[in-house]
Order: C-alpha cells, then structure tokens, then sequence
C-alpha cells in the first residue's frame, strides 16, 4: 500500500525540464514573495460566522479553505518530487504548525496537523477538526504523532539528519507506507501553514523544509490598519501580509499570479466564496 495516491504527470514544458535540472532537493530553489491581503471583509465574516453558528471560526481556517480552492484550480501547485519528476497529488493536505510546549523540557516547541482535502469540507467542519486535533497535538493524545515525536526524541543528535533524509526517502521517493514504524501517513500534505501574527509578528518568510517534499509555505502575519489608496482616495484598511516560499522546480511565477488571483478573491470577498450564512 502506498504512502498517499499519487500520478506521474506527464506533459512538461521546457523550463520544467530545465529546472528540474538545475536544481536538487530544496536548498537552493526558493522563491519568496509577500501577499498584503484587505481583510476588512473577512473580519465582517468571521464576526457573522460566529454569531451565526457559535463555533470559533478563525482567519488560519478560511485560509486552509481557500488555499484548498487554490490548488483545485492549480493542480500543478500540488506535487512532489520523486526522481527528479514531478508527481502531482491527488488530494489535497493543508498542514498548520502548532506551537506547544515540551512536557519533558518545557520548552517552546513546534508541531503540527494536517487537514485533508479542505476543498471538500465546510467551514464547520475544518473548524471542528482542527480544534479537535490541536488539542490531541497539545495534550498528547494524537496517537500517531506523539508516536512520531516519541520516535525522533530517541534519536540523537548526530543522527537526526540521516534519519530525517531517510525517513522522506522512504516515505516519497519510494513512496512507502511507514505508518508501521510509526511515521503518519502524508504527514505535512500540499502546503504548510504557520500564524506568525499570533506570535505579534508583522510577517515573515520562512524556509522550505527539505524532508517534508512540500513546495508550497504559507506564513500569516498580523492584521494591521493602514493608509491605502482607493479610487483616488486615502483610507484606512486591516491589512494582513502572507509571507509566501515556494519551491521553483514545481511553482513559477504564472502558477504564483493565478494562486494569488484566487486567494485574493476569497479573502476580500468572503460573503461570495465561503459558507452561506442565512
């Protein structure tokens, strides 16, 4: 049984070719750009879904949610690599990372959760389940990853980069099935998500990580009021930067324009492309 479905795409253009040439796995091809967002509406939308359905919707939800309608629209944003050839996935995986503090250490530490195929559920439901496994990474009881964690506790320091490279080259380059090792099926999904803005910080671009396979990092800043200039006239808009990091030998700049067309769209206008709230 595989690691996650996947098919070969087969038709590539010359610069995909050529890129896939030119660059190894991910330490050199990355690309960075910064997406200021009016968030005006999709405030106005998080204070009407709340109202209207009681649960604790938030902007890091509605993001997933439109980030899975993105890659519907651009399949070719939601691929790996294997062999130097791209394979496209054929589902979509929205994984967060979760801050958490160490139970051994007590330090600040980092996990995460993957949401899968978002472009198929409702607000509703991605807000329950994400809810539902934060608090299963945060108190210990998500059994498949605790058991990850556990897993790379045991491995000491010298050995972690061997262990990490392997890890992905079982799980995607061979594309094996490694929940029996205790290692969680498609464990970081299509892209990756991280609130920087619930740390205070304005924005951020942030590394691809090379034994995950994902192309794609979104970071979500704080929403700020700002002078910004419409129909000729100064006013002030909530704004929010999303640092976004993508991975060149996959993503160009025509798959960045139409990916930001469509998030755009959802976010400033998220009466039209969410949840009805009757």
């Amino acid at each position: 049984m595989p690691n996650l479905p996947l098919h070969k795409k087969k038709k590539l253009s010359a610069f995909r070719k050529s890129a896939l040439g030119t660059w190894n796995t991910p330490y050199d091809p990355t690309v960075y750009g910064v997406l200021s967002l009016k968030m005006d509406e999709a405030l106005r939308y998080v204070d009407a879904f709340r109202a209207h359905t009681g649960k604790h919707l938030t902007v890091s939800h509605m993001v997933a949610k439109a980030i899975g309608a993105v890659l519907e629209e651009v399949p070719d944003a939601n691929a790996l690599l294997r062999f130097n050839q791209i394979y496209l996935r054929d589902s979509i995986g929205v994984f967060f990372q979760v801050v958490m503090k160490d139970p051994e250490t007590g330090e600040i530490d980092l996990s995460g959760t993957t949401i899968q195929k978002p472009n198929e559920k409702t607000l509703e439901q991605i807000v329950d389940e994400f809810s539902k496994k934060v608090s299963g990474v945060r108190g210990g009881t998500d059994k498949a990853l605790q058991s990850s964690r556990d897993l790379m506790s045991r491995i000491p320091p010298w050995a972690m980069s061997p262990m990490l490279r392997l890890t992905s080259f079982l799980s995607y380059t061979l594309n094996l099935d490694m929940s029996w090792a205790g290692m969680p099926k498609d464990l970081f999904g299509s892209v990756m998500i991280t609130n920087v803005g619930s740390l205070g910080l304005p924005y951020a671009l942030v590394p691809l990580v090379p034994y995950s396979r994902v192309p794609l990092l979104l970071a979500l800043g704080t929403i700020e009021e700002r002078a910004v200039v419409e129909d000729g006239q100064l006013v002030a808009r909530k704004i929010m930067d999303v640092g976004a990091t993508f991975d060149h030998r996959i993503i160009d700049g025509g798959h960045a324009a139409k990916m930001h067309q469509i998030v755009r769209a959802w976010i400033e206008h998220p009466f039209e492309h969410f949840d009805a709230l009757e």
